[in-house]
This record gives C-alpha cells, structure tokens and sequence, in this order.
C-alpha cells in the first residue's frame, strides 16, 4: 500500500479497479483540518487523464508495472503490431489507445511497453524525436513579421508550425509532450 502523501510523477497504483500513473501531486493543508492531496493522474487502460482528490491519511494499493523495451512494427488499421526486442514475440495494442503517440512512430521505431501482469497498457515513447519532413507549404504572406511559422507534414501524417528555414525532406526533433518543434535534427 501507498500513502496519497507519498505521490510523485510516475507513481502507479490501482484504485476502484484501474491502473493509474500520477501526473502531478498537489498537497495542501488548511489549518487544523487534514491535509489534501489533488493528484492529476493517467488511466492505463483508457488513457484518460483526471484530477483525483484524497484525503490526507489515504492508502492506495501499489501497481507493480513492468516495462519491456518494443520495436513498433506497423497498424493493421485496428492494431499496433510491436515486437519484443529479447524473445521477438509479437503483441497488439488497440490502436484507440495509442491516437496521440501515433503521430511519432515510425516503422522500427524504439519504444518502452508498460505491462501490468499480463495485460500490455499502453507505450512510452521519448519526449523528443526526430522524424523526417514529407511536406513542407510555403509561408503564409504577411506572416513574416516576427517569428515567422510555416506549416510541414511529417512522414507519419502529422502536421506541425516550424520556422521557414525547414524544407522538404529536412530532420527535425518534435517534443512528444505537445507535437512543437524542437529543433533540427541530424540527418
């Protein structure tokens, strides 16, 4: 068992029958009164992000998760196909539950697996990666004033706003927090 006062970024513990990791943990304590704990937290299952509030002497039950180093394959439209990278077993994910991180992977890209018991969650990917430009507009006219933004697909479909230097076929480093660019990455 956990105590909520001993929440920290990436905690997992099971509560009312699912799988959370805590995002952030908020205490506070008002005068006399027992202290409060607001913990914005991740469903594994689901994916959905909540703010869950405990009193301060609660105890939740400890999510012992195992991490397993992937490759992503390819999606069949319905699933992400992985690959272990030790026993090279395969394994599906729904692709509903990864919508987000799909916007980064590319075939062979290196992933981390989040298993509780046998039961696969979800996929960690790096904050930052890098991935090649597949389409590069030009700029908007009259947006040249300050920091002027262009907007490029990249090869996975995913559209994002860089500066005007970036061309065509250019690396760039994408924040997988937020889909920003980061900067220019090695070819």
């Amino acid at each position: 068992m956990i105590s909520v006062n001993d929440f920290k970024p990436g905690i997992t513990f099971q509560l009312d029958g699912n799988i959370y990791v805590v995002l952030s943990a908020q205490h506070s304590k008002q005068g006399r009164g027992q202290a409060n704990v607001k913990a914005k937290v991740k469903d594994l299952r689901t994916g959905t992000i909540t703010i869950k509030s405990f009193t301060g002497g609660d105890k939740v039950q400890k999510a012992h998760i195992e991490t397993i180093s992937m490759n992503y394959l390819y999606n069949d439209g319905n699933n992400a196909i992985l690959m272990d990278e030790v026993t090279y077993e395969q394994f599906e994910i729904p692709l509903k539950r990864l919508e987000w991180e799909l916007n980064f992977l590319v075939d062979g890209s290196k992933v981390k697996v989040r298993k509780f018991e046998e039961e696969i969650l979800d996929i960690e990917i790096p904050l930052n990666i890098e991935l090649e430009v597949a389409e590069a507009f030009d700029a908007v006219k009259g947006n040249t004033t300050t920091n002027p933004q262009k907007k490029v697909t990249l090869v996975t479909g995913f559209e994002l706003e860089v500066p005007m230097f970036i061309k065509q076929n250019d690396v760039i480093i994408v924040s997988t927090e937020d889909g920003k660019y980061v900067g220019k990455g090695k070819k």
